[in-house]
């Protein structure tokens, strides 16, 4: 039996959803294949959005016009700004929320999406004929003709869960394993790798005696992740607490006198494991000076008794587990409802892959998600939400949409993943930019709403709403630096802030410069203040104070375009570049890099080289 399609999308996790929406919003016919309908947008991990790094990618996906924003703001169960003592650059957005709401909001946006089929089903095969994809193949032998596939397969490919020493076939949660697909994409010449990641037990929380434990509430006013969520949204929410938890010297002992029995320890589990999230018994080995370490007691959802245990990751086996659980105070009495597990899974070498995530050897397939090597739902779904619209793009006939570093963490993502590679599940973290200031989460829509504009993802209505946003923004910038008061007027303030007071006028703007003085409290002075929104008010704040250094960071951003500029041509025979260096020649061939940029970024290719290629190529 054979159908057609344009696009097809394999798996619906966090990428393919993001991909399946944007091929299908951008009018392409499309089909999303899962293994169950049941475990769309599952969250076999901690029920939660965003975090540090994380919350940025957020931020970027809905300025695109993907759907986790608007989808994580519906089912907040509690919100928190992280990094608050630190600078404007790495506040990062986090929210617990109800594992069940969201799947269920996101499979109805798909069933009611035009141009989208959801069909349960494993896909087995892809057919590529003459270097192009021309068909995947089910499991059941229908054979689905499409001019664009996109693989986000998450951690099933060829999945096994480890607990203890028991192991065996598995997806995460239990589900079924996608056990065909991997030989298939082998004899495609695709290059895989076997990563590893894992997931605490969950345990009835009236088990828990939280009275005993360190409260953790929401913050108090609550900014959207989403442009189209109205920030009164959260007026009436009552967020649900979460708890903290340390382990102690008897959990400890109990994990050293088993630690033989973990499968990380017992040579079972062969895959490359989170550096950033590593497991318990990994945590008290490698930090074997640490007495405690930190974890968070979350609830799944607002309807269920389960609570995950964050930080509590582990492949010991489940008596084990109990011990370990009930050595925490508060936990004496715990009842386990999951059991902790490990998970290995295929992925591919995003080396393979140009920085519009499709394979450089197979035109019209392409790669997202864990896939690609990274851990995490957020840079599963930036991912998916490129893949998406690239696919779209080019079978459209339009120009790529390729992310720049210096304009996105989704650039930087990407082009981490695709110029250096990863021999670990790879996790966005603020650290990861050289632009920190200029990415920063209340300006995402202003770097790249036009873009989602320029694609189709984003409509009349909202760019008209983020056009009047700007203008209200720069007129307010405006109004600040050009109205003036006297010493009188702003000393009261200064002098209740712990302020230097000053001797002559100044304006709005320059007293918002001073340290400990919010946009919020310059109110108190300023008698004409518009009525502004909290998150334009945010970005006014932040673009006053940091205006040196983002002069700064914006020139340093116009030195490397001139290198990005500098397009490097596709079929240059690095290995007989008289001059380079053995290794960069061979990374250059490997990698292909797209520019002198990109090709800087290389591990393994130093100045030195750079400037041998520029020399070459008769470039200054």
């Amino acid at each position: 039996m054979s159908e057609k399609t344009c696009v097809a999308v394999i798996g619906a996790g966090h990428a393919g959803i993001e991909a399946a929406l944007a091929c299908s919003r951008m009018g392409l016919d499309t089909v999303l294949f899962t293994m169950s309908l049941d475990s769309i947008a599952n969250m076999p991990c901690n029920p939660s959005i965003g975090g540090t790094g994380k919350g940025h990618l957020v931020y970027e996906i809905d300025a695109l016009g993907g759907e986790m924003g608007r989808a994580a703001d519906l089912v907040t169960l509690q919100s928190r700004t992280l990094n608050l003592g630190k600078g404007a650059a790495v506040h990062s957005k986090r929210i617990q929320a109800d594992r069940k709401k969201y799947q269920k909001i996101m499979k109805e946006k798909l069933e009611k999406t035009s141009n989208l089929r959801l069909i349960q089903a494993e896909i087995v095969d892809i057919g590529v004929e003459d270097g192009r994809v021309r068909s995947v193949t089910t499991m059941l032998g229908e054979v689905w003709e499409c001019r664009a596939a996109i693989i986000c397969t998450g951690t099933y490919l060829d999945g096994r869960i480890f607990v203890g020493d028991v192991n065996y076939a598995s997806g995460p949660d239990g589900m079924l394993a996608a056990t065909g697909l991997s030989d298939a994409l082998r004899r495609l010449d695709i290059k895989l790798m076997r990563f590893k990641t894992g997931t605490p037990s969950r345990v009835l929380r009236s088990s828990i005696d939280l009275d005993r434990l360190e409260r953790q509430d929401g913050e108090e006013r609550i900014i959207p992740y989403s442009a189209l969520t109205d920030e009164s949204f959260f007026d009436s929410l009552e967020q649900l607490p979460c708890h903290i938890v340390y382990t102690n010297a008897e959990t400890h002992r109990i994990i050293h006198e088993n630690i033989t029995r973990s499968a990380m320890y017992s040579g079972q589990i062969h895959g490359t494991g989170p550096r950033y999230c590593p497991s318990i018994e990994d945590k008290v080995v490698r930090f074997a000076d640490k007495e405690r370490h930190q974890l968070f007691v979350e609830p799944v959802g607002a309807d269920t008794e389960e609570m995950y245990i964050q930080g509590f990751s582990t492949s010991l086996p489940v008596d084990v587990q109990h011990k370990m659980l009930e050595s925490l105070t508060g936990f004496e009495h715990a009842q386990i409802m999951r059991y902790a597990y490990a998970i290995e899974y295929d992925c591919a070498d995003p080396t393979q892959l140009y920085p519009t995530l499709e394979f450089k050897s197979i035109s019209g397939l392409y790669g997202a998600g864990q896939f690609n090597g990274t851990s995490g739902y957020e840079e599963a779904a930036a991912q998916g939400l490129v893949a998406g619209v690239n696919a779209a793009l080019s079978i459209k006939g339009e120009p790529a949409m390729i992310l720049e570093r210096s304009e996105s963490y989704i650039g930087t993502l990407i082009d981490d993943l695709v110029t250096k590679g990863t021999n670990e599940p790879y996790r966005m973290m603020t650290s990861r930019s050289e632009y920190r200031l200029l990415l920063r989460q209340d300006n995402a829509d202003a770097r790249l709403t036009p873009i989602g504009r320029r694609i189709g993802l984003i409509d009349d209505e909202r760019y008209e709403a983020f056009l009047e946003k700007q203008k209200i923004i720069s007129d307010e910038i405006e109004r600040l630096e050009k109205t003036h008061l006297s010493p009188q007027k702003i000393n009261g303030l200064l002098q209740k802030l712990e302020e230097n007071s000053i001797s002559s006028g100044a304006s709005l703007a320059d007293i918002l410069r001073r340290p400990s003085v919010s946009y919020e409290a310059l109110g108190e002075i300023d008698e004409n203040r518009p009525q502004i929104s909290h998150r334009a008010a945010m970005t006014v704040e932040t673009t006053i104070k940091y205006a040196g250094y983002i002069k700064r960071q914006k020139a340093e951003v116009e030195r490397h375009a001139r290198l990005e500029a500098k397009l490097l041509p596709s079929d240059i025979d690095y290995l007989n570049v008289r001059g380079l260096r053995i290794e960069a020649a061979q990374k250059l061939d490997k990698i292909r890099p797209a520019n002198v940029g990109q090709a800087s970024r290389i591990s393994g290719v130093n100045p030195a080289d750079i400037t041998v290629l520029l020399i070459y190529l008769g470039m200054n």
